[in-house]
């Protein structure tokens, strides 16, 4: 089983690549088939199923072959790791600045003419 850590480090590297990313785009309309997907890109089909394998490994996507037509679709929250992750670091964030915006309003500098 993987940890979170890796779990993270695998959607990332999913969602790095602008092709995966434009095929997460056209699957969040509904399933499609990977001849679909691989219509508008300019790669051949074995390139388009490396890309999917990349998305079903992280978790993003699953696939369904039934006869000679593989079909593929989101998994759903499969970006709750990734929600979680960025949530952790802008609530710490924001209490940061919210501390500096304390201190500054409690010593404000005095203004030099």
């Amino acid at each position: 089983m993987l940890n979170h850590s890796e779990r993270l480090d695998l959607i990332f590297r999913a969602l790095a690549d602008p092709t995966r990313r434009v095929m997460l785009e056209r699957l969040s309309a509904g399933p499609a088939a990977v001849s679909v997907l691989a219509e508008p890109l300019a790669m051949s089909l074995a390139a388009v199923v490396q890309h999917l394998q990349v998305l079903q490994d992280a978790g993003l996507v699953r696939s369904e072959k039934v006869g000679r037509v593989r079909t593929c679709q989101l998994v759903p929250d499969a970006l709750g790791p990734v929600e979680e992750w960025i949530e952790a670091r802008r609530s710490n964030w924001e209490r940061r600045l919210d501390a500096l915006g304390t201190a500054l309003a409690e010593n404000p500098k005095p203004v030099q003419e």
